[in-house]
């Protein structure tokens, strides 16, 4: 396979691949926070996010969740559909933590009676602002039917995910999801790694996800591979 380098993000980068349709994603072992201003190398982090995702995505489509996932190719790369990404990212919340305390002023920890949902514009030099339906119709990022795709397959991955961390002895205290149009439809791009959500310890509220590189808790790819394990993914 001839790959030519088609984008570098700030822990994967995105080659061609034989097929006009699909893409090669390397994991890099790149670790950044707070919008790259944190910058570091965590050993083995590009293997344990490229195979992790791939068991998610994998769960998920035995969901029902269609996603750009086609299959791994090695311990750093993934075969992917290629999508046109629309610039949202769509937020579920189960459990305060991170930017809503501040925003809203209440206590980490605190189960919401129903999860928030919540779009954000993904753009990094902005600070990924928070956005609503209106802003996204305006400015034609998605149409009122892709708005509502997203929203219900945000809230569909909230059920499945949940269940199995939950099952695993997690909380899936709230995460991020991209989607991306191939063709005629949307599909869930990106990744489902520790570094797009928040993972706890359902009984002692231990970090186990990116929140450990941020804070400087230590231990970061440890904590991502006892995720793993506990999830049924040896790694």
């Amino acid at each position: 396979m001839v790959k030519e380098l088609i984008y570098q993000g700030k822990a994967k980068s995105v080659y061609s691949s034989d097929h006009q349709d699909e893409v090669v994603i390397e994991y890099r072992d790149d670790a950044t926070a707070f919008n790259g201003v944190k910058k570091a190398s965590l050993v083995d982090k590009g293997r344990v996010n490229n195979l992790f995702n791939a068991y998610i995505m994998q769960k998920l489509e035995e969901a029902g969740v269609k996603t750009h996932f086609v299959k791994i190719l090695s311990d750093n790369e993934s075969l992917m559909k290629k999508l046109k990404m629309i610039p949202v990212e769509c937020v579920v919340r189960n459990y305060a933590a991170g930017g809503i305390c501040k925003r809203l002023g209440i206590e980490k920890g605190m189960k919401f009676v129903e999860p928030i949902f919540e779009f954000f514009l993904k753009d990094d030099a902005l600070g990924d602002p928070m956005i609503n339906t209106s802003h996204i119709l305006a400015f034609n990022w998605a149409s009122e039917s892709e708005i509502a795709f997203m929203r219900k397959t945000t809230f569909k991955v909230n059920e499945v995910l949940s269940k199995l961390f939950d099952d695993s002895g997690l909380l899936l205290v709230d995460y991020k999801l991209e989607f991306g149009r191939f063709h005629d439809e949307i599909l869930l791009g990106d990744e489902f790694s520790p570094d797009g959500c928040r993972l706890w310890d359902r009984k002692t509220r231990e970090v186990f996800d990116k929140d450990r590189f941020r804070q400087d808790l230590g231990d970061v790819i440890g904590h991502y591979k006892e995720v793993a394990r506990r999830i049924g993914l040896a790694l």
